[in-house]
């Protein structure tokens, strides 16, 4: 929403036979990247799990008043575009599912993945984004919320959807996983016709993936031309019959 985070705070679950070493590195991970954005963690809580590790994380932030980027912002013509590359988290989680041993280093964007404060920021103070997300469900169920909120519809090129590339040696995940993967948490946003958005900003590519329209559904075009409607299938919360079958 273009807002700058504040505090965290974190309420954790864990198996009494869990190693504190675990603990430990988990801990360490989320403070370094709560100080690389001046975040305090400042409460929370912690009881024993009867499995599993269960994490629950809020961060709260602020923006100007009546500044905030929402979903609802968006109008016919608005061209469409996302930060950085889409897939990359979803296709790793799909791997490490398997039993794949993963080096963390080569497949970041599950690992390390890094939240565009920079970006959203930019994109408030200069007034270039009519509506905005994250892409923590996938491109498919985020474009949706945005066309839904703004009572319009999408038209997006297949071609023009930045792919991640993970592993050693790297390799482009499929389209798929951009269209529905979630996890990402780059952000997808539009902008009116006249507005110039940069290629990049805070050095994150930015790219034009298609543009709004009247009709209220999501259309892909593919490499040929030809188009079809783009379901959300990407996570939805309450929804477990929908999420299950992508």
């Amino acid at each position: 929403m273009g807002g700058i985070p504040v505090a965290a705070f974190l309420s954790l679950a864990l198996p009494q036979t869990l190693p504190q070493s675990w603990v430990d590195q988990f801990i360490k991970g989320l403070l370094k990247l709560a100080d690389k954005y001046n975040v305090s963690l400042a409460g929370g809580d912690t009881a024993q799990s009867p499995g599993g590790v269960l994490a629950d994380i809020v961060v709260v932030g602020s923006v100007p008043k009546g500044k905030a980027i929402r979903r609802s912002g968006a109008r016919t013509g608005d061209r469409v575009y996302v930060t950085g590359a889409l897939g990359g988290a979803a296709a790793t989680l799909k791997l490490l599912f398997s039993g794949r041993k993963l080096r963390p280093r080569d497949f970041p964007h599950h690992f390390h993945p890094s939240p565009r404060i920079e970006v959203g920021k930019f994109l408030l103070q200069r007034g270039l984004a009519s509506a905005m997300i994250d892409l923590s469900d996938g491109l498919s169920t985020d474009l949706g919320h945005i066309c839904e909120e703004s009572d319009v519809g999408a038209e997006i090129h297949a071609p023009a959807i930045p792919r991640a590339s993970i592993g050693k040696p790297a390799r482009e995940v499929e389209l798929p996983f951009a269209l529905n993967g979630g996890d990402d948490y780059e952000l997808l946003f539009t902008a009116r016709p006249g507005k110039r958005v940069p290629a990049q900003i805070a050095g994150i590519p930015i790219a034009k993936i298609g543009h709004i329209t009247r009709e209220r559904h999501v259309l892909l075009v593919n490499e040929d031309g030809a188009g079809s409607e783009l379901r959300p299938k990407g996570w939805e919360h309450f929804k477990p019959e929908r999420a299950s079958s992508s």
